[in-house]
């Protein structure tokens, strides 16, 4: 093999790979200024497609019980997921922070629970880039899934 063309292909794989561990490494540092209950609510999301929120037309999770079992409760959800930290737990406001796999990239996920109206509002959102391939939403779904089949077994529980 020539010299040139290999040197070539080597900076076509190995330029994209440096730039997304970068953006990995930048991604860890300080969360953004813009999470935390804004008063009445969570920070409603960009315009960017790499955030959802309840309060964005998803809805939100369901309750349904005292705050400390709803706590508990999410709380055993999430250590269930992998790459998961837990940032502050200021119940009703928790904030957590999802890993990724390859460079490990940060999403930022924020829960505000309304124990009155049973229900906890959430945002979940990548600290860079403008894209998530839809890695967000799903995450919310699984673990929307994950906390009703949750409830779901506390209720069978004390109903027998």
């Amino acid at each position: 093999m020539k010299p040139i063309p290999f040197i070539l292909a080597t900076c076509v794989v190995a330029v994209p790979v440096l730039v997304l561990a970068l953006q990995g490494a930048r991604s860890r540092r300080n969360p953004p200024a813009s999470l935390g209950s804004a008063g009445a609510g969570l920070s409603a999301c960009p315009s960017s497609p790499n955030c959802v929120g309840s309060t964005g037309g998803v809805a939100p999770l369901h309750s349904g019980g005292p705050a400390d079992e709803t706590r508990l409760r999410l709380l055993a959800v999430l250590q269930g997921f992998p790459r998961v930290r837990v940032a502050t737990d200021a119940w009703p406001y928790l904030r957590v922070e999802f890993r990724s796999r390859w460079f490990g990239f940060v999403d930022d996920v924020e829960f505000l629970a309304e124990e009155a109206r049973g229900r906890i509002d959430f945002r979940s959102a990548s600290r860079v880039g403008y894209y998530d391939l839809g890695v967000n939403r799903r995450r919310m779904e699984e673990l929307r899934r994950r906390f009703d089949g949750v409830q779901g077994s506390t209720k069978a529980e004390a109903d027998s």
